[in-house]
């Protein structure tokens, strides 16, 4: 494969797919056994209509309860967490997370690097499962009661390369939205990110079709090139960080093709800005 190589960074040409694998029915039927039989694209269909109230149930969880991120070796086994009353207007009822993980690249050596800050987020069992082939089973949470005031959340330590990238991943598994993914890789002209919220079109075909139009691509990297001040510094740290969401995707097991278009489309762009920055 044909690489550029700079000092700081190795880059591939192309960020290459992983071969297709179904989710872990196991891991499926722990979250929802009654979808255990049921295909995932139908799952995840079924999420999307669902997927309000689960936004309103992970934001019902107390903040000053829910730290961001917990050192390693402060880990507890579960979360509890008091509930805020939902506010006008929400959802109801809202559907609560059943669990928490704990995100950090895997440990090195160093005591330091053991010990570092896990990222939390809290999750639903059955949106993981649904969406990575390579998530494990998650424990079964306590029941929680519609009246409780506190939800309790087993955490689940989970290695990825990018507790960064996962807040992306995390964010489109509940959403799908390309124009939000995008967004947070890369500086992108406001109208091609309105254009993924077309009401004539789908995001996933105006993503795939950007990826095949030359010129639309050309178009999109002269503008993260004009973004970057033509700083090959600033868009090695883009390029670093399409790499690392590509890394997350990889290690989840997560094939949704729509996403993958997206992240190809991101990778083609930084590197057109990149030889553009470097005429």
């Amino acid at each position: 494969m044909t690489r550029t190589t700079t000092p700081a960074l190795q880059l591939p040409r192309t960020l290459s797919r992983p071969q297709f694998t179904d989710i872990s029915r196991d891991a499926l039927a722990a979250a929802a056994p009654e979808l255990a039989a049921v295909p995932a694209e139908f799952i995840r269909h079924g999420l999307r209509a669902k997927s309000p109230q689960m936004q309103a149930g992970i934001a019902a969880l107390a903040p000053s309860h829910l730290p961001p991120s917990i050192p390693r070796s402060h880990l507890p086994q579960a979360l509890t967490v008091p509930l805020r009353a939902p506010p006008p207007g929400a959802p109801a009822p809202p559907s609560y997370p059943t669990h928490a993980l704990a995100i950090a690249p895997p440990a090195k050596s160093s005591s330091g690097e053991r010990d570092a800050p896990q990222a939390i987020f809290p999750v639903h069992a059955v949106v993981l499962a649904a969406h990575c082939a390579k998530i494990p089973r998650l424990p079964s949470p306590p029941r929680t009661h519609s009246a409780s005031a506190s939800v309790t959340l087993p955490v689940l330590p989970l290695a990825l390369p990018s507790p960064q990238a996962y807040s992306i991943l995390h964010a489109f598994m509940y959403t799908h939205r390309l124009d939000a993914a995008l967004a947070s890789l890369l500086p992108m002209p406001p109208a091609f990110l309105e254009s993924l919220c077309s009401t004539s079109q789908t995001p996933a075909s105006v993503v795939a079709a950007a990826l095949n139009t030359p010129a639309v691509r050309h178009t999109l990297a002269a503008h993260l090139c004009a973004s970057s001040g033509g700083n090959l510094s600033a868009l090695m740290a883009h390029a670093g960080h399409v790499k690392e969401l590509w890394q997350d995707m990889v290690a989840l097991g997560m094939y949704d093709l729509a996403l993958w278009d997206a992240l190809d489309l991101a990778w083609e762009v930084v590197l057109g800005a990149m030889n553009l920055a470097a005429q």
